[in-house]
């Protein structure tokens, strides 16, 4: 297996447009207004672990 990684200069990416469920319904994180951005940004998955076992939270890649 190659190990080399390919290098792609920012003309060549794809933007990705990041939607996520508000209120009910689905939007576009680039159609929030800048307090609703900053409480995207803080969100944090939570994984339920087993009775007894750490908690464990991961924040949301950004």
């Amino acid at each position: 297996m190659n190990d080399a990684r390919t290098q792609l200069s920012n003309e060549e990416r794809t933007p990705c447009e990041v939607w996520t469920r508000v209120m009910g319904y689905h939007r576009p994180v680039s159609a929030f207004n800048n307090g609703k951005r900053a409480e995207h940004a803080e969100r944090c998955y939570f994984n339920e672990q087993p009775k007894g076992s750490e908690q464990c939270r991961e924040p949301l890649a950004a």
